[in-house]
């Protein structure tokens, strides 16, 4: 397994659409272990094929939730290939997400409270569930991903500016020091 360079704003590959996988190999799996390396080494909770440079339609998720209140987190590695929202709740929720690709830099983001997603696994079982809650929104940005879209297009303009300013400055400062 490797950790791989993942791809930072305003980087245009960021902006590609992933097409779709056609089968699982040798090449794909490893792709995925070397995601979840990179993911976990980053650190962070979710991270789409395109934001290590490949666009194809795969995205690791894992929230390390701990299994009780105050408990350690516990690794629960999820695998989501040609994903697809089926349906949306009317219901919003809003959450302050980042991205890996936007480091250090959040916002409220407002999404679908629970969706029904189809999706293969690493096993090529084809998938389907009514997900809600911090995976259903960390699926749809990860899903965004796949259509180049990043979280900061959710953001009103002024909103967006303000966080590519924050980034300019921060990757300003650190080239300085």
């Amino acid at each position: 397994m490797a950790i791989l360079p993942i791809i930072e704003t305003p980087d245009p590959r960021l902006r590609t659409i992933s097409t779709p996988v056609e089968a699982i190999d040798a090449d794909l799996l490893r792709l995925i272990d070397d995601m979840f390396e990179t993911m976990y080494d980053a650190p962070g909770i979710g991270l789409a094929a395109i934001q290590v440079g490949v666009p194809k339609r795969v995205l690791v998720i894992d929230l390390q939730e701990p299994e009780e209140e105050g408990g350690p987190p516990v690794k629960r590695p999820l695998v989501f290939i040609n994903p697809q929202i089926l349906d949306g709740s009317g219901d919003l929720s809003v959450y302050q997400e980042g991205c890996l690709s936007v480091p250090d830099q959040y916002a409220d983001v407002e999404r679908p409270a629970s969706i029904r997603v189809s999706w293969m696994d690493r096993d090529g079982r084809i998938r389907e569930e009514q997900l809600d809650g911090l995976l259903a929104t960390c699926l749809q940005h990860e899903m965004d991903h796949l259509e180049g879209i990043l979280f900061i297009d959710h953001l009103s303009r002024l909103k967006r500016e303000m966080v590519l300013k924050k980034l300019a400055k921060q990757r300003k400062e650190a080239k300085a020091a």
